[in-house]
């Protein structure tokens, strides 16, 4: 069972940067994929972004293209949501989720039913 504890959340004015963090235990984390969804209130949760097992992969969802970058680090088992340019539609609580099957180690999952393992989201808050 993996392990993903966020942070990183705050409340920042629009056009501001943000760099959440998941930080992943319980197996390798060459083994983990892990991706960054975000549930606004009122709304269901949504894919935001991912990367791949072995880092080669990036998927992002087109409202984020250009402003977030996913990134991983082996060294601290973590993976990483730089976010810039922030607009209050980005406002949400964010979730950290790993892999559910064994995928091939380049390739990114997108859709919900593909991530296991959740994290308890961190909030991001953006005022106008």
């Amino acid at each position: 069972q993996v392990r993903l504890v966020e942070s990183g959340g705050a409340s920042v004015a629009a056009g501001a940067s943000l760099r959440l963090s998941c930080v992943t235990s319980g197996r390798p984390f060459s083994d983990i994929a892990v991706g960054w969804f975000r549930q606004a209130p009122g709304k269901e949760r949504e894919f935001v972004s991912s990367v791949s097992r072995n880092g080669n992969a990036k998927e992002y969802a087109d409202s984020v293209k250009g402003r977030f970058t996913i990134s991983r680090d082996s060294a601290q088992n973590t993976v990483f949501l730089h976010m810039n340019s922030l607009k209050s539609d980005d406002t949400a609580v964010y979730f950290c989720a790993s892999n559910r099957f064994n995928n091939h180690p380049s390739y990114a999952p997108t859709a919900d039913y593909q991530f296991g393992s959740w994290g308890q989201g961190t909030q991001v808050t953006v005022s106008s």
